[in-house]
């Protein structure tokens, strides 16, 4: 239970307290005067010399109590160590903020990170979101630093959302601005957006070629074709982050931090295609506090890194060196889930100034307590996401091969966890999230949705255990130096 009796000088004390009834939840407050409740709607009941008022979980009353306890507002987290996390379904955010409680000393937490996609193919708004997060932190007791990420953001609507949602860190994405470099490539940069980079090809080569780039330990040249090369590759991207940023810092109201990442591209990001990029965003005013590449193959959704460690050691160090020389700013891994083979090695590689991303991984967990308590529902959810697959895996970096895939009409409800275990399988349910969670009946309700989450309501505790040791693992690891 939270009390504000720290929270505002003079303000009035209250007791705040999410009570989860037959699937449904509800927000509880208690105070001495029911005048003290008049920020939030709901009902009023005499309680002996106190007041209690019960009320939904609404919009209006997340409000409400992010304006009582303060704490609730996202800010930004900077150049500390840090970690986000997800939540697809609205209700894993009191499991996270266990999970750092017990095992993230160290690590601040970005508990509303949700990307564009993921709110777009779910039907949730950016405050939806951050409302979720709100009651979820008042249930676990929350009352510590939070961050919140609007991830993967490639639009001005998206960013004006999440602004109006009180998000703190806003990760742009140029990915699809990113020009593959063709075979029989001539060198030439005409097309290039001269303008809106405001630059021009002489300029730009100047810039470049023939000089010394100094990074820690060594230094880095470019010649002619490399820069051109880069150059082709990369400036619409530039071009779109910068038109992001501006926009961004024009209209925030509160303060905001930036990422930057392009991991979602077909190709490795090159040590010199990384200099390339933060060169071009320094020059036209662009700040940020993490950046992430396409670092080397291995990172697939949902199961552990599958490359190779002294590859990646040597792919994060060439990579934190340019971050430090033209930053410093973090290295940011996404798809950072279940790689428990990694955190403490990009800890110790970064010096602390490393953030992780997590996200589909609470949903598998509570997939997994749906398998042990609504098996039927379970069998509905990996069948609509099997049927989806081919779909569903083209924005995502998986190798599940349904023809190696079990038939859910083979298994026994015994067996439905493994399925979970399974790297094919998993990868089939991480990414089949968005057919399966919004499957509608005749009147418009999405059935399996809103079945998951009154599973989840009703085992709350197993849900909360579930995602607070799975996400214990990967903070526990990554505060932990090799």
């Amino acid at each position: 239970m939270l009390s504000s009796e720290s929270a505002i000088e003079n303000a009035p004390i209250l007791s705040f307290e999410i009570v989860n009834a037959v699937r449904s939840r509800e927000l509880q407050i208690s105070g001495a005067r029911s005048e003290d409740f008049s920020d939030f709607t709901g009902e009023i009941h005499a309680s002996g010399s106190e007041y209690l008022f019960v009320g939904k979980l609404s919009s209006i009353n997340a409000s409400a109590l992010r304006k009582h306890l303060p704490w609730l507002n996202p800010k930004a987290i900077g150049l500390n160590l840090s970690a986000g996390v997800g939540d697809r379904l609205g209700l894993a955010t009191s499991g996270h903020a266990r999970a750092f409680s017990k095992y993230g000393q160290g690590v601040l937490p970005i508990f509303a990170q949700q990307s564009a996609r993921e709110m777009h193919r779910l039907y949730r708004t950016p405050q939806e979101v951050m409302d979720d997060v709100t009651f979820g932190l008042v249930e676990s007791s929350w009352q510590g630093q939070i961050g919140s990420d609007a991830d993967h953001l490639k639009s001005i609507e998206d960013i004006d959302s999440c602004l109006a949602a009180g998000f703190s860190m806003f990760t742009l994405d140029p990915g699809d601005s990113v020009v593959r470099v063709p075979t029989n490539f001539d060198g030439k940069l005409g097309h290039l957006p001269w303008g809106e980079l405001e630059d021009s090809e002489a300029s730009m080569l100047g810039r470049y070629v023939d000089k010394q780039f100094i990074l820690e330990e060594s230094s880095r040249s470019f010649t002619d074709e490399q820069i051109r090369r880069a150059a082709f590759k990369y400036s619409a991207a530039v071009a779109s982050v910068v038109s992001m940023y501006r926009h961004l810092m024009l209209k925030a109201t509160h303060e905001v931090e930036v990422e930057i990442a392009i991991d979602e591209t077909s190709e490795v990001t090159t040590p010199g295609e990384h200099i390339f990029i933060a060169t071009e965003l320094k020059r036209l005013g662009v700040k940020w506090v993490s950046f992430a590449p396409r670092y080397i193959d291995g990172f697939e959704k949902a199961i552990e890194f599958k490359g190779s460690i002294k590859h990646l050691a040597e792919n994060l160090k060439g990579h934190f060196a340019i971050a430090q020389a033209l930053g410093p700013y973090k290295l940011s891994i996404h798809t950072g889930s279940d790689k428990f083979s990694i955190y403490s090695l990009a800890n110790e590689v970064c010096k602390g100034l490393l953030h992780l991303k997590t996200s589909g991984t609470s949903y598998l967990e509570a997939l997994s307590v749906c398998a042990q308590h609504a098996p039927e529902l379970f069998r509905e959810i990996y069948q609509s996401s099997y049927d989806s697959y081919a779909k569903s895996r083209s924005s995502y970096q998986v190798s599940a091969d349904l023809n190696s895939a079990p038939l859910i009409g083979n298994l026994r409800d015994d067996d439905l966890k493994e399925l979970l275990i399974l790297e094919g399988t998993r990868q089939i349910l991480h990414v089949g999230y968005g057919a399966a969670l919004t499957l509608q009946d005749s009147t418009g309700d999405f059935v399996l949705r809103n079945a998951l989450q009154s599973c989840l309501i009703e085992n709350k505790q197993d849900y909360d255990q579930a995602i607070e040791h799975h996400i214990g693992r990967h903070l526990s690891l990554l505060n932990k130096s090799t």
